[in-house]
């Protein structure tokens, strides 16, 4: 999920925005359809009035639909439309008024006005895209129609809503597109990690992201520039070397003095030595294609570390399953598990060194005192505890580099005594 943290940050923020309006158009819309509504049931209180008028005066109904015929207004006879509109009909709106009628009596004491409070129930309905007015009273109701007025249209708001719907869905559909360019710089990046030298990090355009793809084009090509020359340097270097350091070793043969002969060929091995693990470390450093990586049985690669260190089998034990495979350069890693067998037997009190799986991790264990530095001390190169000792101070940096090309790091714990050395 980490690897699309974008992508899926705009789509979230795509649906955020796409709900957010939602919800606010569809509350614009009820609250627009009800103000429709309201001013329909406000601008028709004509109707209300023209019944308490006929309910006062007690007009007939031919008086009642004259009145209403002046506004449009059609009074429903039909019981049996007016029930099945009553039953079917969507209410819109219901109000509650009072209407108050007022007569003139004479009584023994004289005239006096008795007033008569009336209450009448209108109720707007709608039914088959037309409007009706319901209204009642305890002794009467009536349903009126208006021939001209036509249920609230909700396409203005619908138009709207998915015009914006639409702008913010291509908005979005532009900004992946923009972001497709990042997905395949990204994987570019990738490749070129793993080893692919040849990599175009290339891009046409002048937007942000070309941009850097173009600045890292340049840069690749000047790494690669700066490790083809540092390759053919060290190859050369190490060339010239072993030609003086072959011809030396002839003619120390050909010294009288045996002690002489011994001293110069003591120097030249150690020379040829150095040169063969710069010339690890140089493959190791420049080493980003693994096809060569292949699945081994671990004691396999542990038999030719050991025949690689020519020391006795008896300095050795190893407790090692077939069973245990890795997927590494045998050559490479044969190397790493001679130079840890070398260290541990040249540290160690009893020169034996015990060779485990321990917590599927392959362990080195030797008695001895525990290492007076901390490990990072060690892996760097050309250092050592005991500088007397026949060795360059490459050892175990040639190890912890060969770790990290099979992805591996090396660890150190003591316990009762013994160092122990993990391969993780």
């Amino acid at each position: 999920m980490r690897k699309h943290a974008v992508l899926i940050t705009v789509l979230f923020a795509l649906t955020v925005t796409l709900v957010s309006v939602s919800v606010v158009f569809w509350k614009f819309f009820q609250l627009n359809k009800q103000n429709y509504i309201n001013n329909i049931f406000t601008k028709h209180a004509i109707i209300t009035q023209i019944y308490q008028q006929h309910q006062q005066k007690v007009d007939s109904q031919i008086m009642l639909e004259a009145n209403l015929a002046v506004y449009n207004f059609v009074l429903e006879k039909d019981e049996k439309d007016i029930e099945i509109v009553l039953k079917n009909a969507k209410i819109l709106k219901k109000k509650d008024f009072q209407n108050v009628n007022s007569s003139l009596l004479f009584s023994g004491n004289g005239f006096y006005t008795k007033q008569i409070v009336t209450d009448l129930t209108a109720t707007m309905l709608e039914f088959n895209r037309k409007i009706y007015f319901y209204l009642q009273s305890p002794s009467s109701s009536v349903l009126i129609l208006d021939e001209e007025l036509k249920p609230y249209k909700y396409w203005n708001v619908a138009y709207s809503y998915l015009v914006i719907i639409f702008i913010i869905s291509v908005s979005f559909v532009l900004i992946l597109r923009k972001l497709r360019p990042l997905i395949r710089l990204r994987k570019k990046i990738a490749l070129y990690g793993d080893g692919d030298m040849n990599v175009s990090f290339k891009a046409n355009g002048h937007d942000e992201i070309a941009l850097v793809s173009n600045e890292l084009e340049a840069t690749r090509e000047k790494i690669n520039l700066i490790l083809e020359s540092r390759t053919l340097f060290l190859r050369n270097i190490m060339h010239e070397l072993k030609t003086p350091i072959a011809k030396g070793t002839i003619a120390t043969q050909m010294l009288e003095s045996q002690k002489q002969k011994d001293r110069f060929s003591s120097i030249f091995g150690r020379l040829e030595s150095l040169v063969n693990e710069f010339a690890l470390i140089e493959e190791v450093t420049c080493m980003g294609d693994k096809t060569d990586f292949k699945e081994y049985r671990l004691v396999d690669i542990i038999d030719g570390a050991i025949d690689m260190a020519m020391i006795e089998r008896s300095s050795i034990t190893v407790e090692v399953d077939a069973v245990h495979k890795i997927n590494a350069n045998f050559r490479l890693y044969t190397t790493a598990i001679k130079n840890m067998i070398d260290n541990g037997i040249k540290y160690s009190i009893d020169s034996h060194v015990k060779i485990l799986i321990k917590g599927h991790e392959l362990a080195f264990e030797s008695r001895g005192e525990c290492i007076a530095h901390p490990l990072q001390y060690y892996i760097e190169p050309f250092t050592k505890d005991n500088p007397s000792k026949n060795s360059f101070g490459l050892g175990l940096y040639l190890v912890d580099s060969i770790l990290k090309a099979h992805n591996q790091v090396l660890a150190h714990e003591y316990e009762n005594g013994i160092n122990r050395f993990i391969f993780a």
